[in-house]
């Protein structure tokens, strides 16, 4: 399956390079609430290094099949691509204690919500062809739901909510983005790249 600028070959290799991202930042910060630091740290590192892969990700995969839905594809493009700078954006303040931990983990929610968005629209997209297996693509699409309920936390974002106390109800609806995010999320990546590993 030759890509117009990336191999099959390489896509796969982001793909679980995402995965493997997503994966040690769960496991970092079950860590940090087990242990305590730096494991916080290297979460919030991991939480980046995993948006950044995903936008990359994302632009290879729009890279290999924009044809197929153009407009809907570079939409859904730019919410990556925005995703992936939130959840940079989440980290920085936390790392460098521009916030607490709450805060950037708003922002980390909200940009792992928009590539969320991206996924299903991805997905959605892929639905009518024979190129990803089905379940691939259901499963894809049911990912990026869960990853995109953290879009609820958005208002408090502009709340400048910081402490649990303070958070409204909404936000613990909205960490159920992060069951996608960790979880689900990752099962795709690492499925899809053994399938495109695979077709080289």
């Amino acid at each position: 399956m030759p890509a117009n600028n990336f191999s099959s070959v390489s896509i796969g290799w982001m793909a679980i390079a995402t995965g493997i991202a997503s994966i040690l930042a769960l496991v970092l910060i079950i860590l940090f609430f087990t242990i305590g630091q730096p494991f916080g740290t290297l979460n919030d590192i991991f939480n980046g290094i995993a948006g950044i892969l995903s936008g990359v990700l994302a632009w290879m995969l729009y890279t290999e099949y924009h044809a197929k839905s153009p407009l809907s594809d570079q939409v859904a493009l730019i919410f990556a691509l925005v995703g992936a700078l939130v959840v940079v954006v989440g980290s920085i303040l936390v790392i460098f204690q521009i916030t607490g931990w709450v805060l950037a983990g708003l922002y980390t929610s909200a940009g792992n919500a928009l590539i969320g968005l991206w996924l299903i629209a991805f997905c959605y997209s892929m639905q009518q062809s024979s190129t990803l297996p089905h379940n691939l693509v259901i499963f894809g699409l049911v990912c990026g739901v869960f990853m995109a309920v953290g879009l609820i936390v958005i208002p408090g974002i502009f709340a400048g909510t910081d402490t649990m106390e303070s958070a409204p109800w909404y936000i613990n609806i909205g960490y159920l983005g992060f069951l996608g995010t960790y979880i689900l999320y990752p099962i795709w990546t690492f499925w899809l790249g053994q399938i495109l590993l695979s077709m080289s």
